[in-house]
């Protein structure tokens, strides 16, 4: 039976720029989300923003004509109280700390993205206390409440939620629904007539099958993505081609983060000329996050604009509300997201994160066996969750050999002195979100 209840939905980090694109989602299902309340949630330093974001958001919901509440506030508890579904797009320390983090990472040779190398130990290591702090309060305010993570590193922070709380958490990434698109256009097919099989960890996936007319279409979609007819990877990820040999020899395809693995020195190569000549991810990220608070703030604007695209949210809503609907509704959909392991993927731990097709269920996710990974695949899996489950531990324990440890095992970082002095400049720079580690600057 259809759902009824009026939802009363939080977004924490209700100032991202990505807020009008999943209230676009929300609008486009009211119907099967029938919410009362949107609180968003922001901090001091960001309200300047959160309001334009607001605003906006007061503008789109009556285009739509629903009957929705906006609330804008900086107390989360209050915001928290009753709450049915939580949102979690918040970054720890804003694009400012990104901005460091590839500034640190390429003075030191390394790789900075966002999700992992040097730059994603960083990223998790502020985020994950704040991700735990939410989660606690919601523990008391709002137990039966969902919690869905859209922060960065989404599997780590998504990993550190489902051992040290007790609320229900999923993650989200729009990279597999890039893929799933991708994959249907590819075929020239519509994308409902596919099934697509996912696995691995969040930004390290895999499309197992893409089934379509009872086959297995993935030979098909490896030589269109070699042919370069690549529609999978999303619009943030600048044009590359893959190395023909690997990619056919691994007979899956790849996410597009795992040029990360199998190219590390191009891409190394390429962040570092970047970063010269101010041209990194960091700084484009800024420049258009500037250019779309100028749009935000057109008085007439009611829609979401196209330029959110660059930001690489493409299909982000579509993924987050559809979600959110599958939950509520107790649709049993089968969706590619971040949870408990519970088998799915032989020769990783059972109470560990990964990023699968799974069905959502109002009462839990439950994700989807796949077939065991070839060894060398499995022992990239195994590395990178071992760099994953040492870096959760790190950020909440500030235990720096810990941190040294899991980055060391990560494959696209080297070690040396040249990570000791990375390490320390990362927690000096980072010590207010990074208070574990505070210890460490009495030495």
């Amino acid at each position: 039976m259809k759902q009824t209840k009026k939802l009363k939905v939080v977004v924490i980090g209700g100032g991202s720029s990505y807020t009008p694109e999943l209230v676009e989602g929300l609008l486009a299902r009211h119907q099967d989300l029938p919410i009362s309340d949107l609180w968003l949630v922001d901090i001091d330093e960001g309200m300047d923003k959160a309001r334009v974001i607001a605003d906006l958001t007061k503008r789109m919901i009556a285009k739509a004509e629903c009957d929705i509440t906006v609330h804008l506030t900086t107390n989360r508890q209050q915001a928290l109280a009753e709450a049915d579904f939580v949102c979690s797009q918040f970054r720890a320390g804003r694009i400012e700390a990104r901005l460091r983090d590839e500034r640190i990472a390429h003075k030191y040779r390394v790789i900075g993205q966002e999700t992992n190398g040097l730059g994603g130990f960083s990223n998790a290591c502020r985020t994950i206390p704040i991700a735990l702090e939410i989660a606690k309060e919601m523990e008391a305010l709002c137990p039966n409440a969902w919690l869905l993570n859209f922060t960065n590193p989404s599997g780590m922070v998504t990993e550190a939620l489902t051992k040290y709380s007790t609320i229900k958490t999923v993650g989200l990434c729009n990279v597999p629904v890039n893929m799933e698109r991708g994959a249907a256009e590819m075929l020239g097919v519509d994308r409902k007539d596919i099934t697509m099989q996912i696995a691995g960890l969040n930004h390290l996936v895999w499309a197992r099958k893409i089934l379509h007319d009872g086959k297995d279409k993935c030979e098909q979609v490896i030589n269109k993505l070699l042919a370069g007819n690549d529609r999978m990877t999303p619009k943030n990820i600048p044009p590359f081609k893959w190395d023909e040999g690997i990619i056919k020899s691994l007979g899956m395809v790849p996410c597009a983060y795992l040029r990360y693995y199998y190219q590390s020195r191009d891409i190394l190569d390429k962040e570092y000329a970047a970063s010269a000549s101010k041209s990194n991810r960091a700084d484009l990220v800024a420049k258009v996050e500037a250019e779309l608070l100028e749009i935000y703030k057109d008085p007439t604007l009611d829609t979401k604009p196209k330029l959110l695209e660059e930001r690489g949210g493409a299909y982000y809503s579509e993924a987050a509300c559809e979600l959110m609907s599958s939950i509520h509704n107790n649709k049993r959909s089968i969706m590619h997201v971040n949870t408990r392991n519970n088998g799915a993927i032989q020769g990783l731990p059972d109470d560990c994160a990964v990023e699968v097709s799974s069905i959502i269920t109002s009462s839990e996710i439950i994700p989807l066996n796949v077939a065991p990974f070839e060894t060398g695949t499995l022992r990239l899996i195994q590395l990178m969750k071992e760099f994953e489950t040492l870096t959760v531990e790190a950020a909440m324990t500030g235990d720096i050999n810990l941190a040294k440890r899991a980055l060391m095992l990560n494959p696209i970082v080297d070690s040396g002195q040249h990570i000791d002095q990375a390490l320390k400049e990362t927690v000096r720079e980072n010590i207010d979100f990074m208070p574990a580690f505070a210890h460490l600057l009495s030495k």
